[in-house]
């Protein structure tokens, strides 16, 4: 059964969350330490995929990166926005339907799909960033991608770890989500 009242709370939903994704980043400035610490662009864009389902966090995945580097200049198109482009679409996609699947078990479902997703998406990163990498002249190893990919991102996936489940909770608890928008 069609819901065209369903459909506007996600695309509004999705639309803050993608202006969420284009905003944050100028928490971190130009300091690349504290980015790698939030993943500000990440963090929407998991929440998006849960709140909103896979077509909206695989959507909302793809255009923030893109969006973002063609607003503001950054990340660099080649090889960060294009590379992200491919990790955040992944990270929404998978997310999304996950989270459909385990949402049921509560903080362990956000827990289950949060991970899965995290690995989805930077694995995606990896196959595609020597294609992006070598477009932008620049050289990628198993090496670089073990320490961008992981070893790097270390803190930002143990914020991501805490951030997230507490807001999803949050937005659960309160009802500004339910399982309704997200099927």
């Amino acid at each position: 059964m069609y819901n065209a009242k369903l459909d506007v709370r996600k695309l509004v939903a999705s639309a803050l969350f993608m202006a969420l994704g284009l905003v944050l980043p100028f928490l971190t400035g130009s300091n690349p330490a504290i980015a790698k610490v939030l993943s500000p662009m990440h963090i929407p864009i998991f929440l998006c995929g849960m709140a909103c389902g896979w077509k909206y966090g695989l959507a909302v995945g793809i255009i923030t990166p893109l969006l973002r580097s063609f607003l503001f200049g950054m990340p660099a198109l080649m090889p960060n926005a294009v590379g992200m482009a491919f990790e955040l679409g992944t990270y929404g996609l998978v997310i999304g339907l996950t989270y459909a699947i385990f949402r049921k078990k509560g903080i362990v479902g956000i827990y289950v799909s949060l991970i899965m997703a995290m690995l989805a998406g930077r694995i995606v990163w990896g196959l595609i960033s020597p294609l992006t990498y070598g477009l932008a002249g620049d050289e990628f190893s198993f090496a670089i991608f073990l320490a961008k990919g992981f070893t790097n991102q270390i803190p930002g996936t143990i914020t991501t770890l805490i951030i997230v489940p507490l807001i999803m909770v949050a937005l659960l608890r309160t009802g500004l989500v339910d399982d309704a928008i997200n099927r």
